[in-house]
């Protein structure tokens, strides 16, 4: 299978392109650079493009055959959306719909979707399922979720078989240390604790000690990316016998603080986590878990690295010695 990866040198389409080859299958990469990495694309071909570049989509699309497509490409600060959602709804919603239409010029009628458990908004019980009401708090979360609803869309009316994977918060770092996580900049929580240990960004600030959680701080799932990326490859399977638009939660189903966090890493790392308290941020809920057991269910997908020293293991490996 030939599959074309958008997104393919930013974090998680770098592991996609891994696992890809790794599982025998030949990879484009599709990528404007703007985020993502030249050096992550070790597994099949760059072509460098943009989204918004129909004459370009259409070249590459004419040039080869493609049995299917994942889509990764994206702008995804939540709090960039918000000052600048012109270009968000752009960039992730135009774009998207420029895609679609260069795959059904060319009759490529599969898609694996990126998308983020920030459809959902302010979650409305302990656990997050896929029927949970979706209203989401920012321009990145309503752009993520009318892609989902083009993609229904495009179900009925030109039969495309997509899988929209909403995945809660993506960690950790390929097991041999060649392509990790690199943004630039930074907001993820691991990475950060780390670059503090390393003396990279100054003191950790840890938003809110007050919520309505065991230790005050806020509680979210972890889920490693390699674990997104075999989510990926079962979501590509299952689209062979499956016609319509699918949703799948994508996540650990456990939950851990972000005082859990500092006192992993300090315990991985053996090192002190320099930080301090701040006031919380409006809008970040206390609690933001999934339960994905239509994953486990319908793709047979179970995360095989859970734990959380697991997956910070794997990423202080990687932003010990990064490659790019």
């Amino acid at each position: 299978m030939h599959v074309l990866i958008c997104g393919g040198a930013g974090y998680v389409g770098s592991h996609m392109a891994k696992c890809l080859s790794v599982a025998g299958h030949e990879v484009t990469v599709l990528d404007n650079l703007r985020t993502g990495h030249r050096e992550a694309v070790k597994w099949g071909d760059l072509a460098v493009a943009d989204l918004l570049d129909e004459r370009a989509l259409s070249l590459i699309f004419s040039r080869t055959q493609f049995d299917a497509v994942m889509h990764f490409s994206a702008l995804s600060l939540v709090g960039e959306s918000v000052t600048m959602p012109y270009e968000y709804y752009a960039t992730n919603v135009t774009g998207t719909v420029n895609l679609l239409r260069a795959m059904r010029a060319r009759d490529v009628r599969r898609l694996v979707f990126s998308s983020t458990a920030a459809v959902y908004g302010q979650p409305q019980s302990p656990l997050i399922d896929e029927d949970h009401p979706k209203l989401p708090m920012s321009p990145y979360g309503a752009s993520k979720l009318m892609v989902e609803r083009v993609l229904s869309d495009a179900a009925a009316a030109y039969g495309l078989r997509s899988a929209a994977l909403r995945y809660f918060n993506a960690a950790g770092a390929s097991a041999d240390g060649d392509i990790g996580e690199a943004h630039h900049p930074e907001t993820h929580l691991i990475p950060n604790v780390l670059r503090s240990v390393l003396g990279q960004g100054g003191r950790l600030k840890v938003f809110g000690g007050d919520y309505t959680t065991p230790d005050g701080t806020c509680v979210r799932d972890y889920v490693h990316v390699d674990d997104l990326a075999d989510a990926h490859l079962r979501a590509l399977h299952y689209l062979n016998g499956h016609d319509g638009a699918h949703a799948f939660n994508l996540g650990n189903g456990q939950g851990f603080s972000v005082r859990e966090v500092i006192a992993t890493v300090q315990r991985v790392t053996g090192c002190d986590v320099p930080f301090e308290m701040g006031a919380r941020r409006s809008g970040d809920p206390a609690v933001l878990v999934a339960a994905s057991a239509k994953a486990k269910t319908e793709l047979g997908w179970e995360p095989r690295h859970s734990g959380l020293d697991t997956i910070i293991e794997s990423a202080w490996r990687w932003h010990s010695n990064p490659a790019f």
